[in-house]
């Protein structure tokens, strides 16, 4: 081999390379995922050490600097990225140069993996470590949609004339499974509740026998006072949708639980 080719070889050009692809094009929390595994020889033979895939989120976490007396510095946000599942592969093969192996495997996806709307981002990430080289890493964005049940919530709220305003990622404490929970902001249009509420969010924790939802109503009032993300998980109320709940039932559920919520209201201010 020529000192050329050796130079562009240590740099990985040249070398295997990794990727994936998913039988499903949009993947739901609570599933099964089916990925193969895709690495293509370089110009030479070479010892694959390892290969591994992760299914990965990202949050944002607010870091407090109470030493600084700029308040833009106590409020700084950090993109953080979290894996939600995943596997790698249990021995080491080599592979022929231009030659082309693939590896089946199943990824799970667990319940509350954040649904890709607003600015949430979902990806796989395919790595692979080539002997005496530098790790490749290959990431394809995904798409994420709500299970049924969590389906059913978005679509009532719709019917109520509540349209999604924001939907983020971020840091929250009091739950054990996941440092980050997604939050899901509405504001009301021309409907039941227009006049009376500035916004309705709320955010959801799915378990293996509950759909449970803390919501939080922005009313038209002076006094009225935001709950801040970190305290969801402390507040007593909130509504517990069991899974054995068909959608119907869900609906129903949820549309009971606002009506309890507007009849805590005075009247409305327009």
């Amino acid at each position: 081999m020529s000192l050329f080719k050796k130079t562009l070889t240590n740099f990985a050009i040249g070398s295997a390379k990794v990727d994936s692809s998913l039988k499903q094009e949009i993947l739901f929390p609570g599933q099964n995922t089916n990925i193969t595994i895709h690495v293509y020889g370089g110009c030479k033979k070479e010892k694959i050490d390892y290969i591994g895939l992760k299914l990965c989120c990202c949050y944002t976490e607010k870091i407090f600097n109470n030493s600084s007396k700029n308040n833009n510095e106590q409020n700084k946000k950090i993109k953080q990225s979290y894996t939600l599942s995943e596997w790698s592969s249990p021995y080491e093969f080599l592979i022929e140069a231009r030659k082309i192996r693939n590896f089946s495997t199943t990824l799970n996806v667990p319940w509350n993996t954040p649904v890709t709307i607003g600015n949430a981002k979902v990806w796989l990430e395919s790595k692979m470590k080539i002997s005496m080289k530098i790790d490749l890493i290959n990431k394809k964005i995904l798409t994420v949609r709500p299970d049924p049940l969590m389906d059913s919530i978005f679509s009532t709220l719709e019917k109520q004339s509540l349209r999604i305003r924001k939907v983020v990622c971020k840091t929250v404490q009091g739950f054990d499974d996941l440092p980050f929970m997604q939050k899901f902001e509405f504001i009301p249009i021309p409907g039941p509740y227009y006049g009376c509420w500035r916004g309705l969010e709320f955010i959801a924790r799915r378990t293996n026998g509950a759909l449970k939802l803390w919501i939080d109503i922005d009313r038209n009032q002076k006094d009225s006072k935001k709950i801040p993300s970190s305290s969801f998980s402390k507040l007593k109320s909130h509504l517990e949708i069991p899974v054995q709940k068909t959608t119907t039932e869900a609906k129903m559920m949820i549309l009971e639980y606002l009506d309890d919520i507007s009849s805590q209201h005075v009247r409305p201010l327009f």
